[in-house]
């Protein structure tokens, strides 16, 4: 194809004129091509420069350069009205009126057993006490020995813990441990603060635990805790008892108490129950079993390098599904862990 200025300016011309009148950016990238594209008059007659005399190539180019930047310039400029027009409708359309009712439809609802998990960190946040979170998979070291557990003691068999690893493994402070169990108690923690923390201590444990159970209208194998430990300078078990009543307060309501009743475990001396005291929802009140607590046995102190005749702590412990079955009157463990979100849309978060 030989170079005519006269065609390529008239094409172009009609290039400008079609880019005016395109309403869409379809319509735009269709001109382009047509126009601009390898098999146009522009681009032809571009190619075609390099045939030219010498003396002519410079008008040439020089015509071809101006061409091309007056069809961008207009092609830009049309590019940019529509697409602020296509804005502005696809704006319009998806107007919503804040006014109009709303059918929303159900995002599910939060797990009660989460949020009663936040209530109990609430709480002992608000009395100036520490949220103190271990790991689930723990040295027998932690989770028994520590916690004055003999070596038979029958919580360490195989019917009631599940055992991970058999081999010796060593945490980062150096502890040795004869096996790796998913822990059975949050009370592991309680030492492991013990020792990286220092005292004075008050902490508290929430957290998941571990035990051989079987499914059941009221037990399951995997279930939560919440496990508080002070550890200070004279503290008593009347220092306890002011604890938990404030625990079955904030819990169970302002008629809520508690009361102790004499008992064994062998990470507290002395120890007790923990009986509750609420009116329940069928009008009726009466003592529940709750929990476990006591005086922090001596040897747990040891165990962690707390000399037992300067400090003295307390310690408790209660199950996160146990309260929330009495506070709420569920009857069937399996609502629990079941999953069904009717279930926990019946909880309303602010409870």
């Amino acid at each position: 194809m030989a170079f005519d200025a006269q065609a390529v300016s008239d094409a172009a011309a009609e290039g400008i004129s079609r880019i005016g009148k395109a309403s869409t950016l379809e319509d735009l990238r269709a001109i382009r091509t047509q126009f601009v594209g390898s098999g146009s008059v522009m681009t032809q007659a571009s190619k075609a420069i390099g045939s030219l005399p010498a003396d002519q190539k410079k008008n040439a180019g020089k015509l071809m350069g101006r061409l091309r930047a007056d069809f961008g310039r207009a092609f830009g400029a049309r590019e940019a009205d529509i697409r602020a027009r296509e804005e502005a409708e696809t704006l319009a359309a998806q107007r919503v009126d804040m006014t109009l009712p709303v059918n929303r439809k159900p995002l599910g609802a939060r797990h009660p057993i989460a949020k009663i998990m936040e209530d109990f960190e609430d709480l002992f946040i608000s009395m100036g006490w520490q949220v103190s979170q271990g790991p689930e998979v723990e040295t027998e070291w932690y989770d028994f020995d520590a916690l004055n557990f003999g070596p038979d003691h029958p919580a360490r068999q195989m019917q009631d813990t599940f055992y991970v690893k058999g081999n010796q493994a060593k945490d980062a402070a150096g502890f040795v441990g004869s096996n790796m169990v998913l822990r059975t108690q949050t009370s592991s923690d309680q030492v492991r603060a013990l020792i990286s923390r220092g005292v004075p201590l008050y902490i508290v444990s929430p957290g998941r635990v571990f035990r051989t159970d079987e499914l059941d209208a009221t037990h399951t194998p995997v279930f939560h805790q919440c496990e508080a430990l002070a550890v200070d300078r004279h503290l008593t078990m009347a220092d306890l008892k002011g604890v938990l009543d404030k625990v079955a307060v904030a819990m169970f309501g302002p008629e809520a108490k508690s009361r102790l009743r004499p008992s064994y475990f062998p990470f507290t001396e002395p120890s007790a129950e923990l009986d509750l005291w609420f009116p329940d929802k069928k009008g009726g009140p009466g003592w529940i079993e709750w929990g476990g607590c006591g005086m922090v046995n001596p040897n747990v102190l040891r165990s962690a390098g707390i000399d037992p005749d300067v400090y003295t702590g307390f310690a408790f412990g209660v199950g996160i599904e146990r309260t929330l079955l009495l506070r709420h009157d569920i009857n069937d463990m399996h609502d629990l862990v079941e999953g069904d979100v009717r279930f926990s849309e019946q909880f309303v978060m602010g409870e």
